[in-house]
């Protein structure tokens, strides 16, 4: 059975992790720094662990204080959200969200649609974070994820949906193909320099290409050079060093000034999968409402 006593100290223990000293937390809540020490050595020993590593001058969470310190924030998260649901129902959206992205993609795709969005609902306040693996963020109090990739094992407790795909295209830089010729078929790739995409295991990712009866190919390289990042690629072909493989997103910008060109584009084949995620128990919440339909709005239409 729930007990009471488990909530109390939390909101303690948060602010002083949260502004780094009794004193300062007890100025903030109102109350006494003895007030807040005792409060925290009550909820220690009811744990039965250390929160906090105290000094003369120092305060700072052990490893059980910010395990803890992530549980309790997520909570307290929770029970604001579930109070604004409540108060926004029937009104403007409102509240923090919380939203995870994959770096490259989240920063050139993504914000320019949410940017000026947040301008039309200044009462939703989007806490974004960026992380490329497949982590199971919601863990962590996300509230809507954006991957890339096929084959990602969401929990039962999830929605998802494919909003497109990425198109991956051949580029190399003028000064390169000036220097070495322009390819005409797949089979010229073999006497040109290639840029690869490298796994930090070592493993070295295949091209992908369409073959002549548009089925997709996979040919194994022997790279000139191996990167593990893709604006990284989009750097090493700028400056020259071969023909690369990448989402024609990503190199948007570079092929219409010119920077970089494109080739062989019969070649060009569909890339990955581009899901947005959420949590079900959320999603009838305004506030994430609104955002999953501004970025469906908004991803379903790019190129």
């Amino acid at each position: 059975m729930f007990s009471s006593e488990r909530l109390k100290g939390i909101d303690v223990f948060v602010c002083v992790a949260q502004y780094g000293s009794f004193t300062a937390a007890a100025e903030k809540m109102n109350l006494t720094a003895s007030a807040v020490s005792k409060g925290i050595a009550r909820l220690e020993k009811r744990l039965g662990a250390r929160l906090f590593q105290r000094t003369t001058r120092t305060l700072a969470l052990t490893d059980a204080g910010a395990a803890f310190l992530r549980t309790c924030t997520g909570v307290l998260a929770d029970l604001e959200d579930a109070e604004l649901s409540l108060q926004a129902e029937n009104t403007e959206p409102r509240g923090r969200v919380r939203i995870d992205l994959p770096g490259p993609y989240g920063r050139m795709q993504v914000l320019p649609i949410l940017l000026p969005w947040l301008q039309a609902h200044p009462l939703v306040v989007p806490h974004i974070s960026f992380s490329d693996g497949h982590i199971d963020s919601f863990k962590e109090g996300v509230d809507i994820a954006l991957r890339i990739g096929d084959g990602h094992a969401w929990p039962h407790t999830v929605e998802h949906r494919l909003l497109t795909r990425e198109w991956h295209v051949f580029c190399a830089s003028p000064a390169y193909l000036a220097r070495h010729g322009t390819p005409l078929s797949d089979r010229d790739l073999e006497q040109h320099q290639c840029i690869a995409y490298g796994w930090v295991d070592g493993r070295i990712s295949p091209w992908r290409y369409t073959g002549e009866e548009g089925t997709t190919l996979h040919r194994p390289l022997t790279p000139q050079l191996v990167v593990g990042n893709g604006e990284g690629l989009v750097m090493a072909a700028l400056a020259g060093c071969g023909i690369v493989e990448l989402p024609s997103w990503l190199v948007k910008q570079q092929l219409q000034d010119g920077a970089l060109v494109e080739v062989l584009p019969q070649l060009a084949t569909p890339g990955f999968e581009v899901n947005l995620a959420w949590v079900k128990s959320r999603q009838d919440q305004p506030k994430v409402r609104v955002v999953l339909e501004a970025l469906i709005a908004g991803l379903s239409s790019l190129e």
